[in-house]
């Protein structure tokens, strides 16, 4: 799973690519070790938080949410990060659910 439902919204396990040649979500993968994670690009560089701050700009519009609710909880100098989203986690889950499927 890509994601774990907490109390007041969800974290979401996400890898990403900066200096791509779009901003997008490309799905889920998953792991060697049998993990999974929603994979995201952006075009922005990994300097100076700006890879960050356009995956939550990416990932707050996918979801359909103000920016204000997505935060990078862990990982912020790493590709594999933790995202913190704010929200109902049952409404939340069942819309990632929608948009990225996990692979079978």
């Amino acid at each position: 799973m890509y994601f774990r439902k907490e109390r007041d919204g969800i974290t979401l396990l996400v890898r990403l690519t900066p200096k791509s040649a779009k901003d997008a979500i490309e799905g889920v993968e998953a792991t060697d070790d049998g993990r999974g994670h929603l994979k995201a690009r952006v075009r922005a560089v990994p300097e100076d938080g700006k890879a960050n701050a356009a995956l939550v700009k990416l990932l707050a519009k996918w979801l359909g949410l103000a920016p204000r609710d997505v935060m990078i909880a862990t990982g912020a100098t790493s590709r594999l990060k933790q995202v913190r989203i704010s929200g109902d986690p049952e409404e939340l889950a069942l819309k990632l659910a929608i948009l990225a499927p996990p692979e079978v």
